[in-house]
Order: structure tokens, then C-alpha cells, then sequence
């Protein structure tokens, strides 16, 4: 019987007050629940020192704070590090991508984060994967405590109010639906990989199945 391949996930994010670093650890935790799966969790600064380390992963997926409606000034500074990858033939080209990011505020503008996100992986030539979440918190049946339930499906939102710690917030509905993303990037990853490896077997050897 042939195994299943070993996949890498990458997670690169930025966090200012220690709240998108606990959004992070929980899509790690959920990568990590996958069988075969590698996880490297790598804060921006040092990823943007060895960008040579990402080449190896399967995939990857950005985690930033939304700051005055787009990505931290340090996770901006990692994407544009990430030129010079860019620059030489696309190396991280049809990788998986996907992305979260969180704010104080309900709405706060984090999708416009999560849009500048999924445009700098199209720009790699990367494959995005959204969340496969059905909305929550949108009936008088529903609450806080759903998954997904700030409605978003480009990527994992959290919010997380100004005077809570990161001990505190994101609340767990937000944490549990980074941890969904992080799980759903690791599957489809052992899919994408598994896709990858039949299609460099040797001609006849497939027809031959």
C-alpha cells in the first residue's frame, strides 16, 4: 500500500499585541492534526531572513494584523522582501496559500486584508484556498460562539477587543475557525502533493494501474 506523502505547511505572520500569534497557533494546531504533516511556524522577521525555507513548503499560509484597513507595516515588509522569490522565475509557484488576519473592531476592514493577501499569492503564482465554512452568528438561533461567525470566506477573521490581552482574545470560535483553515490548507495539500507525485511517475506506469 503506498503512504500517504508528507506534506509542509508554513505559517508566516506577523503580530503585533501577541493576538495574531494565537490566531496562528491555531491554524498550526489545526495543520498539525493531519497525518504527515510538517509545521513551521515562523514569525515574519525571521522568515523574511530565510525566505530560502519556504521553498520547501507545500504550502503557505500568511497571518497578519489588519492595521488602518490593510496588512501590518511588518508583514508589508515581508511581502516585499518576498520579491526577489518573485523575481526569480516564480519559485513559489502553484504552491496552496491561504490567510488570516484580525482586529479590534467587528468589521474593522479585514477583508481588505485578506484581499491583499490572496493578490500577493496570485502574484507567486500560488493556488488560494478559502474557508469552506457556512456563515455563523446569522439567525436568532446562532451566537458568538459559532465557527466562522464573522461571515468571512476569503480566509480566517478573529476579532479581538482593545482591552483584552492575548490571554484572552480572540474568543475560541475565532481561534477554532483558524484551526479549521489550518486543517482544511493540510489536507488539500496531502491532495495536491499526492496529485503531484502520479503525475511525475514514469510513462506506462500509470496505465499500467
Amino acid at each position: 500500500m503506498r503512504h500517504a506523502p508528507t506534506i509542509t505547511v508554513a505559517i508566516v505572520y506577523h503580530s503585533g499585541y501577541g493576538h495574531t500569534e494565537r490566531q496562528a497557533q491555531a491554524v498550526a494546531q489545526g495543520a498539525t492534526s493531519v497525518p504527515g504533516t510538517i509545521v513551521r511556524l515562523l514569525a515574519t522577521a525571521e522568515a523574511q531572513m530565510d525566505l530560502l525555507a519556504l521553498d520547501a513548503a507545500d504550502a503557505i499560509i500568511f497571518g497578519t494584523p489588519t492595521y488602518m484597513g490593510g496588512p501590518s507595516a511588518a508583514f508589508k515588509a515581508f511581502m516585499e522582501a518576498s520579491s526577489k522569490v518573485w523575481a526569480d522565475s516564480l519559485r513559489w509557484r502553484d504552491k496552496l496559500a491561504a490567510g488570516f488576519t484580525s482586529s479590534q473592531c467587528m468589521n474593522g476592514d479585514k477583508l481588505n486584508t485578506l484581499m491583499s493577501l490572496a493578490i500577493f499569492a496570485a502574484q507567486h503564482g500560488m493556488q488560494w484556498v478559502g474557508l469552506d465554512l457556512y456563515g455563523g452568528w446569522n439567525s436568532r438561533t446562532g451566537g458568538p460562539e459559532d465557527l466562522n461567525r464573522l461571515g468571512s470566506w476569503l480566509g480566517a477573521m478573529a476579532q479581538c477587543d482593545a482591552d483584552l490581552s492575548a490571554e484572552q482574545a480572540p474568543p475560541q470560535s475565532d481561534l477554532r475557525t483558524a484551526e479549521h483553515l489550518g486543517r482544511r490548507v493540510a489536507l488539500l495539500a496531502r491532495q495536491w502533493a499526492a496529485g503531484r507525485r502520479l503525475q511525475e511517475l514514469p510513462e506506462g506506469v500509470l496505465a499500467s494501474r
